[in-house]
């Protein structure tokens, strides 16, 4: 999955008239001055310059010392081979293009200025909204290019030509003229068998719906977090999120971060297997916040791109203790964990240690191996019954480019067979408790008994109204220790039951909700995800009645198993 997907070469620029000023302060002459809208920065001489105005299929890339100005192409073209980041500037105007972008780490200066006083980055990246400029810069490094990055910043000036705007305005204008849509409905990548894609960057939108209706793909690879991602995501907003879910796409949330510290990609993970198990615990964490911020629900999947490695036992134990801590955090925080690696490395080195009680198992595996075949099969790099209960994607063929409807991508080609929160077979214990379970099942008098649906289990089950209060309807279960445990949901579906159900899951960290659509797959298990539960005896599961849906809430039964 190397990051170099969607197409053709990134054409050199000069700085011409329409964006380059004559410089008005002293600058050293092995820099230059880049002018937009009135927004100056000194960079290094070397750094291109690419005005994206001029060019409507330039790659927004960051594995080259780049100033890019103006907003980012519906497509770009990016060429192959692209690895990692160094450092580089997005200048782009301020508008209702770039709204939903500007979050609360994006630092906004004060009049008169054209610099801030704090900066935060995350993921190797800052933003700075120039108000007296109208600009938004987004400066993207590493943790070796980060203090040269941030002393351009600070050196920043107005100059002429400057064009403030409201920030305040722009947002109000872009929520009237857009209607927010609802978040990510479930799970991603969610129950599905086909044809996937990934690439560099988050398509644009008409770009998704072009090939929504033209090519044989539904399933598309996000980017969604990591400081080794080498293209820009300015289309990758919870909005965007959003409108893939509804329109039938199957996201598959990647994080791209550290690496083996055998290989050549940058950062890398630490030789040291308890330190390389708290740093992909670290990132795991910075996944989900990223994940939630697009509205990416628990539930999901999130994989783990670690790039091939010539793999040796003290690489290998590294990688395995990384995956580890990324897999106990991601449980503990609701989500499930894949990874991405190539056959040769990662893959095997993961199905080679499937059995090994020093590591923690991850739930999906997700492999490199470009023979030209649409199956998961994984050759002699896993055996069959590794990841075998719709746990796998595989990515059959890599560096292709695809026309569909006339609109062009470089990508890689996966082939998935996943279902929503599939996780390993039960590893020796499950228990499941029915609304019916001696003991195990307590509800108000709120709480009606129904035999109404065939898709029940057992012989009947408990039904209540919505109100703003929880009143929640428990499931109690006697765990045998605290740790990682899948919980399963049934209830029968209804079109008159409630479309946002909460699940309440009671962790060790404190209560989880997960809201559950009861109008659809009912009559099956559905995981609500895998979490952190205490050992003994005590309530672990409750159906809330406070939810802004509508319709009948339902509590049948519900499954525990150790993950």
């Amino acid at each position: 999955m190397r990051i170099r997907r969607i197409m053709a070469g990134l054409t050199a620029a000069i700085v011409a008239p329409a964006v380059a000023a004559t410089p008005t302060w002293a600058v050293p002459t092995d820099e230059q001055i880049v002018s937009y809208r009135g927004y100056q920065v000194s960079v290094p001489a070397d750094w291109q310059v690419v005005d994206l105005s001029t060019d409507p299929h330039a790659c927004v890339r960051f594995d080259r010392r780049t100033v890019y100005l103006g907003h980012p192409s519906a497509e770009p073209w990016c060429p192959t081979g692209l690895v990692g980041r160094t450092a580089g500037l997005i200048i782009e105007p301020i508008d209702a293009v770039t709204a939903e972008r500007l979050t609360a780490d994006t630092a906004v200066t004060a009049g008169g200025r054209a610099t801030v006083d704090t900066l935060v980055s995350r993921d190797g990246a800052a933003q700075v909204a120039v108000r007296d400029a109208g600009v938004l810069v987004t400066a993207v490094h590493t943790p070796q290019t980060e203090p040269a990055v941030r002393r351009i910043l600070a050196a920043a000036k107005l100059g002429a030509g400057a064009r403030p705007v409201s920030l305040d305005a722009v947002r109000a204008a872009s929520t009237a003229a857009t209607v927010a849509p609802s978040l990510a409905t479930g799970p991603q990548p969610g129950t599905y068998t086909g044809k996937g894609f990934d690439t560099c960057t988050a398509p644009s939108q008409s770009t998704m719906d072009t090939w929504r209706n033209s090519s044989p793909y539904r399933a598309v690879g996000i980017y969604i977090s990591g400081a080794s991602r080498s293209c820009t995501q300015a289309n990758l907003t919870a909005t965007w999120v959003a409108n893939q879910a509804a329109k039938g796409w199957h996201l598959i949330p990647i994080e791209l971060d550290r690496q083996a510290p055998c290989g050549t990609r940058l950062p890398k993970m630490s030789y040291d297997p308890a330190t390389a198990r708290s740093e992909g615990a670290t990132r795991a964490t910075s996944a989900v916040n990223a994940a939630k911020a697009l509205g990416i629900p628990a539930g999901s999947a999130i994989y783990n791109d670690i790039e091939q490695y010539p793999s040796g036992e003290s690489c290998k134990a590294a990688v395995l203790s990384y995956l580890s801590g990324w897999t106990e955090r991601l449980h503990t925080l609701g989500y499930l964990s894949g990874m991405y690696s190539s056959g040769s490395s990662g893959v095997r080195d993961l199905c080679n240690a499937y059995n090994d009680t020093r590591y923690t198992r991850v739930d999906h595996l997700f492999l490199g191996w470009w023979n030209g075949v649409a199956d998961t099969d994984a050759g002699d790099y896993c055996p069959d019954a590794y990841y075998s209960n719709h746990q796998r994607i595989h990515q059959y063929t890599g560096d292709t480019s695809e026309t569909w409807g006339g609109v062009t991508i470089y990508i890689d080609r996966d082939y998935l067979d996943v279902s929503t929160g599939t996780t390993e077979p039960p590893q020796g214990f499950t228990v499941t408790v029915d609304n019916t379970t001696t003991g195990r099942f307590t509800a108000s008098a709120n709480w009606s008994t129904s035999a109404y649906s065939s898709q029940r289990f057992g012989t009947d089950y408990r039904f209540a109204t919505p109100t703003p209060a929880s009143d929640a309807a428990w499931f109690a279960a006697d765990l045998p220790a605290t740790g990682s445990y899948e919980v399963s949901v049934w209830y029968p579906a209804d079109p008159g039951y409630n479309d946002s159900t909460p699940y309440v899951v009671a962790t060790t960290s404190g209560s989880q909700t997960v809201k559950v659509n009861q109008r659809l797959n009912g009559g099956r298990w559905v995981s609500l995800g895998v979490f952190t539960l205490a050992a003994g005896a005590g309530n672990k599961v409750g159906v809330s009645r406070w939810t802004s849906g509508t319709g009948y809430v339902i509590a049948d039964a519900v499954r525990i198993t150790r993950a």
